[in-house]
């Protein structure tokens, strides 16, 4: 288990690793292209010889995020079909840097009948996958569901998904803020071994590739995304401890995405700190 947080890529994305290094990361997450829209950067060689060996000199493994905007749900074919190029884009981007994996959310299907919505992103994932092969995996990341149409809320949506392309090798990354406010308790080892039952039952932990390490400011089920730093929100500190200790989840890497306000150096820490207890 590497524990480390997402970080700017800002200047270029060979400045990633030497962020990541200055944050006392072990491992790293970024966007490789503006998150909220806009065009993707060139990867140059020289960029790319540098971010492989900036990540080769600190030990670092990498992983990068897709934008905010995808949307496999949408009728709006401009948009769907937008989506399903800029994740395979990020997917060969991502091989060319050596990364380790790409996630995405789905999509919203707000627009559209759930079962509807959940065909179109099935049909997505496998434009998506169809012909590539690249080192990058591509992970699927478990939403808050937040308003009730976001796709991917529930382990049952993302199991169905994936049994639906089944000659795809497509793994899981588990946002722990977002499972807890879509109804997955997280606050005892007890919930904890549930939660990841369920997960096994619908997903299979053979799947779970990385976690992403979220406090939420929300309830239990409330379907509010809104992250905290560990041990200061309803997950808790015994919450992270025992998900620390738990064998399925020792075996991944740890990703914070807490806010960045000061405060968010110190949750490496803390998560160290809990998983030595």
């Amino acid at each position: 288990m590497k524990i480390g947080a997402h970080v700017s890529a800002a200047g270029g994305v060979h400045n990633a690793p030497e962020n990541a290094y200055s944050e006392r990361c072990a491992c790293f997450q970024f966007f490789s292209r503006p998150p909220q829209g806009g065009k993707a950067p060139e990867l140059t060689e020289d960029g790319i010889r540098q971010f492989r060996s900036r990540c080769e000199r600190y030990r670092l493994t990498a992983y990068i995020h897709t934008p905010y905007y995808i949307n496999l749900a949408s009728s709006n074919n401009r948009i769907r079909h937008s989506s399903i190029s800029v994740i395979r884009e990020e997917l060969e981007r991502g091989s060319l840097l050596g990364v380790r994996a790409v996630m995405t959310h789905l999509g919203s299907s707000k627009d559209l009948g759930k079962q509807a919505a959940l065909q179109k992103v099935i049909g997505g994932v496998k434009k998506i996958l169809d012909g590539y092969g690249g080192s990058a995996q591509f992970l699927i990341e478990n939403s808050a569901g937040a308003g009730g149409t976001i796709i991917g809320d529930s382990f049952e949506e993302i199991g169905a998904i994936i049994k639906s392309v089944p000659r795809y090798s497509i793994g899981v990354c588990f946002d722990t803020c977002h499972a807890f406010v879509s109804g997955y308790d997280l606050r005892t080892a007890a919930a904890v071994k549930q939660t990841l039952q369920e997960f096994n039952k619908h997903i299979g932990i053979d799947r779970l590739r990385l976690v992403h390490a979220n406090d939420a400011k929300c309830e239990l089920g409330s379907r509010k995304d809104r992250h905290e730093h560990i041990g200061y929100g309803a997950i808790g500190e015994a919450g992270f401890r025992a998900m620390l200790g738990h064998a399925a989840l020792k075996k991944v890497d740890w990703l914070l995405e807490t806010p960045k306000d000061g405060k968010d150096a110190d949750d490496i820490q803390a998560l160290k700190a809990l998983r030595t207890r």
